[in-house]
Protein backbone atom coordinates (compact mmCIF):
# COMPACT_ATOMS: atom_id res chain seq x y z
CA UNK A 1 0.00 0.00 0.00
CA UNK A 2 1.49 3.54 -0.83
CA UNK A 3 -0.29 7.02 -0.76
CA UNK A 4 -0.38 10.36 -2.80
CA UNK A 5 -1.93 13.20 -0.82
CA UNK A 6 -5.61 12.20 -1.27
CA UNK A 7 -5.43 9.04 -2.70
CA UNK A 8 -4.20 5.67 -1.21
CA UNK A 9 -3.74 2.21 -3.73
CA UNK A 10 -3.64 -0.89 -2.41
CA UNK A 11 -3.66 -4.69 -3.91
CA UNK A 12 -5.01 -7.36 -3.46
CA UNK A 13 -3.72 -10.48 -4.25
CA UNK A 14 -6.39 -13.59 -5.14
CA UNK A 15 -8.02 -12.28 -7.48
CA UNK A 16 -4.85 -10.00 -8.17
CA UNK A 17 -5.99 -6.69 -8.09
CA UNK A 18 -4.75 -2.69 -8.30
CA UNK A 19 -7.30 -0.50 -6.16
CA UNK A 20 -7.32 3.49 -6.31
CA UNK A 21 -8.60 4.28 -2.92
CA UNK A 22 -10.07 7.58 -2.02
CA UNK A 23 -11.68 9.51 1.14
CA UNK A 24 -15.32 9.00 1.70
CA UNK A 25 -16.28 11.67 4.87
CA UNK A 26 -14.41 9.31 7.59
CA UNK A 27 -14.60 5.69 5.33
CA UNK A 28 -11.72 5.45 2.64
CA UNK A 29 -13.54 3.47 -0.05
CA UNK A 30 -12.57 2.17 -3.58
CA UNK A 31 -12.85 5.17 -6.49
CA UNK A 32 -16.13 4.91 -8.50
CA UNK A 33 -14.80 6.89 -11.23
CA UNK A 34 -12.37 5.80 -14.63
CA UNK A 35 -12.79 2.15 -14.19
CA UNK A 36 -11.65 1.61 -10.64
CA UNK A 37 -14.90 0.95 -8.62
CA UNK A 38 -13.96 -3.14 -8.52
CA UNK A 39 -10.30 -2.51 -8.94
CA UNK A 40 -8.45 -3.46 -12.24
CA UNK A 41 -7.00 -6.64 -12.35
CA UNK A 42 -3.57 -7.28 -12.62
CA UNK A 43 -1.12 -9.14 -15.51
CA UNK A 44 2.48 -10.21 -16.30
CA UNK A 45 4.12 -8.61 -19.02
CA UNK A 46 2.74 -11.64 -21.79
CA UNK A 47 -0.81 -10.98 -20.88
CA UNK A 48 -1.34 -14.07 -19.03
CA UNK A 49 -0.86 -14.87 -15.10
CA UNK A 50 -1.82 -13.72 -12.06
CA UNK A 51 0.63 -12.20 -9.73
CA UNK A 52 0.35 -12.90 -6.12
CA UNK A 53 0.26 -8.89 -5.32
CA UNK A 54 1.57 -7.74 -1.79
CA UNK A 55 2.67 -4.56 -1.96
CA UNK A 56 2.31 -1.23 -4.40
CA UNK A 57 4.84 1.85 -4.52
CA UNK A 58 4.60 5.15 -6.34
CA UNK A 59 7.99 5.96 -7.85
CA UNK A 60 9.60 9.09 -8.73
CA UNK A 61 7.53 11.74 -6.29
CA UNK A 62 4.10 10.18 -6.49
CA UNK A 63 3.43 10.07 -10.53
CA UNK A 64 -0.26 8.58 -10.76
CA UNK A 65 0.46 6.83 -13.86
CA UNK A 66 3.70 4.74 -12.74
CA UNK A 67 2.90 2.08 -10.21
CA UNK A 68 4.86 -0.39 -8.91
CA UNK A 69 4.11 -4.29 -7.35
CA UNK A 70 5.52 -6.64 -5.50
CA UNK A 71 5.18 -10.00 -6.10
CA UNK A 72 5.79 -13.35 -5.04
CA UNK A 73 4.53 -15.96 -7.70
CA UNK A 74 1.97 -16.35 -9.99
CA UNK A 75 -1.65 -17.52 -8.55
CA UNK A 76 -2.21 -19.71 -11.41
CA UNK A 77 1.35 -21.39 -10.52
CA UNK A 78 0.66 -21.59 -6.71
CA UNK A 79 3.51 -23.78 -6.02
CA UNK A 80 6.44 -22.13 -7.42
CA UNK A 81 8.22 -19.28 -6.19
CA UNK A 82 8.31 -15.97 -8.44
CA UNK A 83 9.50 -12.79 -6.24
CA UNK A 84 9.24 -9.92 -8.52
CA UNK A 85 8.25 -6.42 -9.17
CA UNK A 86 6.07 -5.22 -11.77
CA UNK A 87 5.61 -1.36 -13.31
CA UNK A 88 2.13 -0.24 -14.23
CA UNK A 89 0.88 2.41 -16.21
CA UNK A 90 -2.50 2.86 -14.85
CA UNK A 91 -3.25 6.43 -16.48
CA UNK A 92 -6.24 6.31 -18.50
CA UNK A 93 -8.08 3.39 -19.98
CA UNK A 94 -10.13 0.50 -18.22
CA UNK A 95 -10.20 -3.34 -17.44
CA UNK A 96 -6.98 -5.73 -16.77
CA UNK A 97 -3.65 -3.81 -16.67
CA UNK A 98 -0.64 -5.39 -18.04
CA UNK A 99 2.74 -5.14 -16.53
CA UNK A 100 5.09 -3.03 -18.95
CA UNK A 101 8.22 -4.23 -17.13
CA UNK A 102 8.99 -7.70 -14.80
CA UNK A 103 12.30 -7.56 -12.63
CA UNK A 104 12.74 -11.20 -11.67
CA UNK A 105 14.38 -11.09 -7.91
CA UNK A 106 14.71 -15.44 -7.32
CA UNK A 107 18.87 -15.20 -8.12
CA UNK A 108 19.03 -12.28 -5.73
CA UNK A 109 16.77 -13.37 -2.80
CA UNK A 110 17.23 -16.24 -0.04
CA UNK A 111 15.33 -19.50 -1.29
CA UNK A 112 11.77 -19.28 0.18
CA UNK A 113 8.71 -20.91 0.10
CA UNK A 114 6.61 -19.87 -2.64
CA UNK A 115 3.68 -18.16 -0.22
CA UNK A 116 6.79 -16.62 2.18
CA UNK A 117 8.23 -14.21 -0.19
CA UNK A 118 8.17 -10.25 -0.68
CA UNK A 119 5.27 -9.01 0.91
CA UNK A 120 6.29 -4.99 0.84
CA UNK A 121 7.65 -2.51 -1.24
CA UNK A 122 8.60 0.94 -1.42
CA UNK A 123 11.06 3.59 -3.21
CA UNK A 124 13.79 6.16 -1.95
CA UNK A 125 14.26 9.17 -4.33
CA UNK A 126 18.78 8.99 -5.29
CA UNK A 127 18.61 12.34 -3.45
CA UNK A 128 18.28 11.41 -0.18
CA UNK A 129 20.02 8.52 -0.51
CA UNK A 130 23.30 10.47 -1.61
CA UNK A 131 22.56 13.24 1.05
CA UNK A 132 22.46 10.68 3.94
CA UNK A 133 25.79 8.81 2.86
CA UNK A 134 24.05 5.96 1.92
CA UNK A 135 26.50 2.89 1.39
CA UNK A 136 26.41 0.60 -1.40
CA UNK A 137 27.62 -2.52 -0.15
CA UNK A 138 27.68 -4.68 -3.62
CA UNK A 139 30.25 -1.81 -4.30
CA UNK A 140 32.09 -1.46 -1.28
CA UNK A 141 31.66 2.64 -1.38
CA UNK A 142 29.45 5.22 -0.96
CA UNK A 143 26.12 4.82 -3.54
CA UNK A 144 26.56 6.54 -6.68
CA UNK A 145 23.46 6.89 -8.86
CA UNK A 146 25.63 7.14 -11.96
CA UNK A 147 26.65 3.31 -11.28
CA UNK A 148 23.26 2.21 -12.30
CA UNK A 149 21.97 3.54 -15.76
CA UNK A 150 18.68 3.22 -16.44
CA UNK A 151 17.27 2.71 -13.13
CA UNK A 152 15.31 5.80 -12.96
CA UNK A 153 15.74 8.27 -9.98
CA UNK A 154 15.61 6.10 -6.89
CA UNK A 155 16.13 2.85 -5.49
CA UNK A 156 13.49 0.32 -4.35
CA UNK A 157 13.06 -1.63 -1.30
CA UNK A 158 11.22 -5.06 -0.67
CA UNK A 159 10.75 -6.46 2.35
CA UNK A 160 11.09 -10.36 2.84
CA UNK A 161 8.33 -12.22 4.74
CA UNK A 162 10.66 -15.58 5.61
CA UNK A 163 13.39 -13.50 7.61
CA UNK A 164 12.34 -9.84 8.47
CA UNK A 165 15.18 -8.76 6.28
CA UNK A 166 14.90 -5.48 3.50
CA UNK A 167 16.72 -5.58 0.26
CA UNK A 168 17.22 -2.35 -1.65
CA UNK A 169 17.72 -3.09 -5.48
CA UNK A 170 18.08 -0.72 -8.30
CA UNK A 171 15.56 -1.90 -11.22
CA UNK A 172 17.23 -1.43 -14.68
CA UNK A 173 14.51 0.14 -16.71
CA UNK A 174 15.70 -0.57 -20.18
CA UNK A 175 17.30 -4.21 -19.52
CA UNK A 176 14.41 -5.17 -16.93
CA UNK A 177 17.58 -6.43 -14.89
CA UNK A 178 17.87 -5.75 -10.37
CA UNK A 179 21.10 -5.14 -8.74
CA UNK A 180 21.06 -5.88 -5.32
CA UNK A 181 22.62 -2.84 -3.78
CA UNK A 182 22.47 -3.53 -0.09
CA UNK A 183 20.72 -6.03 2.70
CA UNK A 184 19.36 -4.33 6.20
CA UNK A 185 18.06 -6.06 9.00
CA UNK A 186 15.12 -5.16 10.84
CA UNK A 187 15.21 -7.33 14.19
CA UNK A 188 11.98 -8.68 13.34
CA UNK A 189 10.90 -12.47 11.57
CA UNK A 190 8.44 -10.52 8.90
CA UNK A 191 8.08 -7.96 7.21
CA UNK A 192 4.33 -6.67 6.23
CA UNK A 193 4.58 -3.59 5.17
CA UNK A 194 7.01 -0.68 3.71
CA UNK A 195 6.60 3.35 3.41
CA UNK A 196 9.29 5.69 2.95
CA UNK A 197 8.84 9.06 5.06
CA UNK A 198 10.80 11.46 2.47
CA UNK A 199 10.13 14.29 4.83
CA UNK A 200 12.76 12.34 7.31
CA UNK A 201 14.22 10.35 5.55
CA UNK A 202 13.29 7.24 7.34
CA UNK A 203 11.93 3.98 6.19
CA UNK A 204 8.95 2.16 8.05
CA UNK A 205 8.97 -0.99 8.24
CA UNK A 206 5.73 -2.97 9.88
CA UNK A 207 4.93 -6.28 10.77
CA UNK A 208 1.48 -8.65 11.26
CA UNK A 209 0.94 -9.84 14.77
CA UNK A 210 3.17 -12.54 14.70
CA UNK A 211 5.25 -9.31 15.90
CA UNK A 212 2.51 -8.32 17.60
CA UNK A 213 1.47 -5.94 14.67
CA UNK A 214 4.44 -3.28 15.35
CA UNK A 215 6.33 -0.75 13.39
CA UNK A 216 10.13 -0.23 13.24
CA UNK A 217 11.65 2.85 12.14
CA UNK A 218 15.17 3.02 10.17
CA UNK A 219 17.10 5.79 8.74
CA UNK A 220 20.69 5.71 7.56
CA UNK A 221 23.26 6.06 10.06
CA UNK A 222 25.26 9.23 9.92
CA UNK A 223 27.55 8.63 13.10
CA UNK A 224 31.23 8.41 11.87
CA UNK A 225 32.17 6.07 14.42
CA UNK A 226 29.35 3.86 13.91
CA UNK A 227 30.06 0.51 12.50
CA UNK A 228 26.73 0.87 10.49
CA UNK A 229 27.96 4.07 8.80
CA UNK A 230 25.98 4.42 5.95
CA UNK A 231 23.49 1.58 6.39
CA UNK A 232 20.04 1.41 7.48
CA UNK A 233 19.64 0.93 10.85
CA UNK A 234 16.87 0.51 13.38
CA UNK A 235 16.49 4.03 15.47
CA UNK A 236 12.39 4.07 16.93
CA UNK A 237 10.18 1.03 17.25
CA UNK A 238 6.39 1.44 18.36
CA UNK A 239 4.11 -1.03 19.44
CA UNK A 240 0.36 -2.06 17.42
CA UNK A 241 -2.14 1.43 18.52
CA UNK A 242 -4.68 1.03 21.11
CA UNK A 243 -7.79 -0.07 20.22
CA UNK A 244 -6.97 -1.55 16.77
CA UNK A 245 -7.38 -5.45 16.22
CA UNK A 246 -4.81 -8.22 16.52
CA UNK A 247 -5.04 -9.50 12.46
CA UNK A 248 -2.78 -10.11 9.54
CA UNK A 249 -2.39 -6.22 8.41
CA UNK A 250 0.10 -6.48 5.39
CA UNK A 251 0.19 -3.02 4.30
CA UNK A 252 1.26 0.09 5.95
CA UNK A 253 1.12 3.69 4.77
CA UNK A 254 2.07 7.56 6.11
CA UNK A 255 0.31 10.58 4.76
CA UNK A 256 2.59 12.78 3.68
CA UNK A 257 3.82 15.60 6.43
CA UNK A 258 2.20 18.31 4.43
CA UNK A 259 -1.03 17.02 5.30
CA UNK A 260 -0.31 17.84 9.03
CA UNK A 261 -3.40 19.07 11.14
CA UNK A 262 -3.37 20.09 14.57
CA UNK A 263 0.33 18.40 14.71
CA UNK A 264 -1.23 14.72 13.61
CA UNK A 265 -1.30 12.72 10.94
CA UNK A 266 -2.88 9.71 9.23
CA UNK A 267 -1.25 5.81 9.29
CA UNK A 268 -2.90 3.50 7.45
CA UNK A 269 -2.86 -0.73 7.92
CA UNK A 270 -4.28 -2.87 5.67
CA UNK A 271 -6.02 -5.99 7.13
CA UNK A 272 -5.65 -9.35 5.03
CA UNK A 273 -8.12 -10.77 6.81
CA UNK A 274 -10.65 -7.86 6.64
CA UNK A 275 -12.05 -8.65 10.03
CA UNK A 276 -15.30 -7.18 10.76
CA UNK A 277 -15.35 -6.44 7.28
CA UNK A 278 -12.95 -3.81 6.81
CA UNK A 279 -10.20 -4.08 4.72
CA UNK A 280 -8.35 -0.82 5.47
CA UNK A 281 -7.89 0.98 9.21
CA UNK A 282 -7.08 4.34 9.82
CA UNK A 283 -5.00 6.04 13.10
CA UNK A 284 -2.92 9.08 13.73
CA UNK A 285 0.42 9.92 14.71
CA UNK A 286 2.30 13.29 15.81
CA UNK A 287 3.55 15.01 12.82
CA UNK A 288 6.93 15.69 15.02
CA UNK A 289 9.53 13.27 15.33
Amino acid sequence: MEHETVVLWGVRNGPSRLYRIVADGELWRSDTAAGWSNGRRLRYPSGSGSPDAEGVTLAAGGAAGDVYVASERDNDLGKVSRNSVLRFEVAGGRGALRATHEWRLNSLLPAVPPNRGIEAITWIPDADLVAAGFRDSARGERYDPAHYPDHGSGLFVVGLEANGALYVLALDHRTQQATLVTTVRTGRPAVKGLDYDGSARELWASCDERCGGGVRVLAVDTVATSPTLGSFAVTRAFAAPTGRPSSNHEGFALAPMATCADGLRDVFWADDNALGGHALRRGRITCAR
